[in-house]
């Protein structure tokens, strides 16, 4: 396991890369994300598994919803990441955990600019103990879809850190490395049996614990790319790939296998995590909303503004032009 320190880095790894990624990739990419969701069905318990299974492919095909948002919704890309180092040395015994406290000591917009997604998994967790409570099935679905993907966001190393993209150590494009390359080339070596659910009694707690431990990985993460960098050969570092139709210029699978291996089961661990966790907040949620019998739920049908909406989104994404930060050049 590593955990390096980032003091310094910034002075130490200015030296020019060649940039090989060109595509546009948002949070664990979609493969990951939607790996992540399918893979937590299988941890719930009796009296949950059966209608997940049933419904496996739209938390699968919906764990992309939030990153889909980010074409049409200017406050949706705060709710994906959270700056941590932007509240300097010790941030974690300055950012108060709750809300209001928050709010309070930095600002709304302050808050919103460095990135909300702790809150953002509590608020999500508290709609889907509702969408429970209704027992509309439609909304259950639609937001465990949508925690599943804050939840995974919350395990990725970069979106922890202002230097999410590498931009400010000449790293630029080490985010999609990271979360979309790794895992599209290497998930079918991962271990997805991730054991039995837990009862999460405090969601926002829970919340911080995950974005404590992600963030001692995002120096690891950016120093043994730069170390990388300087090893290996230039010309063996890109290569070319077809996607989304397009033939693009990528990082090469060499160079994605090297970093693997330095990485040391990092991907995978997050990947486990986030699959755990996932599991873990959608049975915690229907725990709080008292156990209800998914077997009777009435079948949601989307209202004719729900799927205008979902159409809008659709193009937005396929237009290509995100709101917000970008994670990759």
């Amino acid at each position: 396991m590593y955990f390096i320190c980032f003091s310094n880095i910034l002075k130490i790894f200015r030296i020019p890369v060649l940039i090989c990624t060109v595509v546009l990739c948002s949070s664990w990419g979609f493969f990951a994300h939607r790996q992540i969701n399918n893979h937590a069905v299988f941890s719930l318990p009796k009296g949950m598994i059966r209608f997940y299974k049933s419904n496996i492919d739209f938390v699968t095909a919906h764990a992309v919803d939030p990153d889909k948002r980010r074409y049409v919704d200017t406050m949706e890309a705060p709710r994906h990441f959270l700056d941590v180092d932007r509240y300097g040395i010790n941030p974690f015994d300055h950012i108060p955990e709750k809300w209001k406290a928050a709010v309070a000591k930095y600002s709304e917009n302050t808050l919103k600019k460095n990135g909300i997604v702790p809150w953002q998994i509590e608020k999500s967790y508290y709609a889907l103990v509702k969408a429970f409570q209704a027992r509309d099935s439609l909304r259950i679905l639609r937001l465990s879809a949508d925690i599943g993907h804050y939840i995974a966001d919350a395990h990725v190393p970069l979106h922890t850190t202002e230097n999410y993209n590498g931009q400010l150590t000449n790293q630029v494009g080490i985010h999609g490395l990271w979360e979309s390359r790794l895992p599209e080339l290497f998930a079918d070596q991962y271990d997805y049996i991730v054991g039995k659910v837990k009862y999460i009694k405090d969601p926002l707690r829970e919340a911080w614990k995950i974005i404590r431990h992600t963030f001692h990985y995002k120096d690891s993460v950016l120093m043994i790319e730069a170390n990388l960098s300087k090893q290996f050969p230039a010309d063996k570092k890109c290569s070319f790939s077809k996607r989304k139709g397009k033939l693009v210029r990528n990082y090469s699978r060499a160079y994605c296998r090297a970093y693997h291996a330095a990485l040391n089961g990092m991907v995978e661990r997050q990947m486990r995590a986030s699959i755990l966790a996932v599991a873990s907040f959608w049975y915690s949620a229907w725990v709080d909303a008292g156990q209800p019998n998914l077997a009777n739920f009435s079948s949601g049908v989307a209202s004719d503004q729900e799927r205008k909406h979902a159409e809008k989104e659709e193009q937005c994404y396929k237009k290509g032009r995100i709101i917000g930060r970008e994670e990759e050049h």
